[in-house]
């Protein structure tokens, strides 16, 4: 049978708190073989990691989101370097730029973004980047430290311009599709979809949030990531067992520290 990854996922949050083993059951009965569930503070990291070390299908990573920048402890490259060495630690992130809410002052927000570039150079772990209404910065930014030294990395639940997505593909990240892709008003990000090779594409949950058509309305879960690939399927014009088979192996190219028995386990 095909397997699906969610890429980015948010098991730690308290939406899943009475929960966490039936979500994971669900989603490996759905035909998902691996979960990442994403950092977003650095003061919660050992809650994160504790899930991660529960599950054998469950990966985590370690960062601060855009909205966190000004109120998580301060956070150097050297800091994020050392708690990636965790095994079950895959990525960086997530980290970036969020000029819709501005929660946290732009320059916060830039600060962060380099120390967490500068963390996933050094460990060569994928950079796992939010943008919204930042695309000029982003790309600015990445191309700028991109020309410092080359690291991997993704645009995940991406809602931005095909603009940006061309100029991440030209940096060499993957683009993440979450359950958006599945929203009648989503027609421009259906197009890109298009325009996006296959071979650089993951899919996500994003959950607790964003759950796809036809769960729409209801709280989000990694088992829901059948629906957003089933959507991303037929606008690539592919069976949903080649769109799951080719995002998977997307998926370990990408996050190389995860085995690949962990995805495709017998």
């Amino acid at each position: 049978m095909a397997v699906l990854v969610d890429s980015h996922c948010h098991l730690d949050f308290p939406d899943f708190a009475s929960e966490v083993d039936e979500v994971v059951s669900r989603a490996h009965d759905a035909g998902v073989g691996l979960m990442v569930t994403i950092s977003t503070k650095i003061s919660q990291f050992d809650r994160i990691v504790a899930i991660a070390e529960r599950f054998p299908n469950v990966y985590c990573t370690v960062g601060i989101h855009p909205h966190e920048a000004a109120s998580e402890p301060d956070t150097d490259t050297a800091r994020l370097v050392e708690l990636a060495r965790h095994p079950k630690v895959v990525g960086i992130g997530e980290t970036g730029l969020d000029y819709f809410y501005e929660h946290a002052p732009r320059d916060a927000q830039k600060r962060a973004f380099r120390a967490h570039i500068g963390a996933a150079r050094e460990t060569q772990l994928p950079l796992v980047v939010h943008t919204r209404d930042a695309d000029a910065d982003t790309a600015d930014l990445l191309t700028e430290e991109m020309g410092k030294g080359a690291f991997p990395g993704l645009l995940h639940c991406f809602t931005s311009s095909r603009k940006l997505a061309e100029e991440a593909l030209a940096l060499g990240f993957y683009i993440s599709m979450s359950g958006i892709v599945t929203f009648k008003s989503a027609a421009e990000l259906q197009e890109t979809v298009r325009h996006v090779p296959l071979e650089r594409l993951l899919v996500e949950t994003d959950s607790p949030y964003l759950a796809p058509i036809p769960k729409r309305g209801k709280r989000n879960e990694p088992s829901f990531v059948v629906h957003t690939a089933a959507k991303v399927a037929e606008l690539k014009g592919v069976s949903a067992d080649t769109l799951a088979d080719t995002t998977s192996e997307n998926f370990l190219r990408l996050f190389s520290r995860v085995p690949r028995e962990a995805v495709f386990a017998k």
